[in-house]
């Protein structure tokens, strides 16, 4: 694969097969890059629909100009952990940041969710995402609260006291859960409307068909969910090449 950044030639490219209805991996097989990368360029600019080549590239040069007008002078990058390469990091956390969002979660509960992820601690106080994400303790706290309802952070205290919010293994497996509850509930709900509109009905016939379909996927949500549940607590380096095994840091 090319390294470096989008040229205005991939970019033309991109809105090129978007035009065409291609599919993003499509996309970044036409130009040699990661379908990631396209994904983001994509998403950071505008969507599928509204993807313009000339002012993703604007819009690009502008963010890169004011990254270097932020930065303070003479001041470099704190160290990465583990020997990480800081601009690896940071274009892995706008990618992961992306995917969320192309799934469904706001911009800022998506950026918020993936700093969690990407910290080796797997929790950070309102301060310190207030200092990585660089926005208000109020639009941390909106992020929270919205995470928090779809079960996908939990908070808890710290030794002195602070409220961290946390993601952790378990957190992956209630959520699956959640979903397949919501989708019981909208199985009752669509079966009730079969008895209001009348059996045989072509509103009933439907109803009834979203409630069968919605069974099914429920409750195979949450059988998946429950038999994989194990995977969520194998250690990732315990098989050969890194691919981890049910149970295989247990005794």
């Amino acid at each position: 694969m090319p390294g470096g950044r989008l040229t205005q030639q991939d970019r033309q490219q991109i809105a090129l097969g978007l035009a065409e209805g291609l599919a993003y991996a499509e996309v970044a097989r036409r130009i040699d890059r990661p379908t990631s990368t396209v994904t983001r360029e994509v998403m950071r600019n505008g969507g599928p629909t509204a993807y313009r080549a000339d002012l993703a590239h604007r819009a690009t040069e502008r963010r890169t100009h004011r990254r270097r007008q932020d930065a303070p002078r003479g001041a470099e990058a704190p160290p990465q952990p583990h020997g990480r390469d800081a601009e690896a990091v940071r274009e892995y956390e706008e990618t992961f940041t992306t995917i969320l969002m192309e799934s469904g979660l706001p911009k800022m509960m998506s950026r918020v969710l993936g700093c969690l992820y990407t910290t080796d601690a797997g929790s950070l106080t309102t301060s310190e995402l207030v200092q990585r994400l660089q926005v208000s303790p109020a639009s941390i706290s909106k992020a929270i609260t919205f995470l928090e309802s779809q079960q996908l952070v939990r908070r808890e205290r710290d030794e002195r006291r602070r409220e961290r919010y946390v993601v952790d293994d378990e957190l992956w497996y209630q959520s699956m859960i959640a979903s397949a509850r919501a989708n019981a509930q909208l199985v009752e709900i669509a079966r009730q409307g079969v008895g209001v509109l009348g059996p045989g009905t072509p509103a009933a016939a439907r109803l009834e068909n979203i409630a069968r379909f919605l069974d099914f996927v429920s409750e195979s949500i949450a059988r998946a969910a429950e038999q994989a549940r194990e995977v969520l607590h194998t250690n990732a380096q315990a098989a050969p090449g890194g691919t981890a095994t049910p149970g295989s840091d247990r005794e």
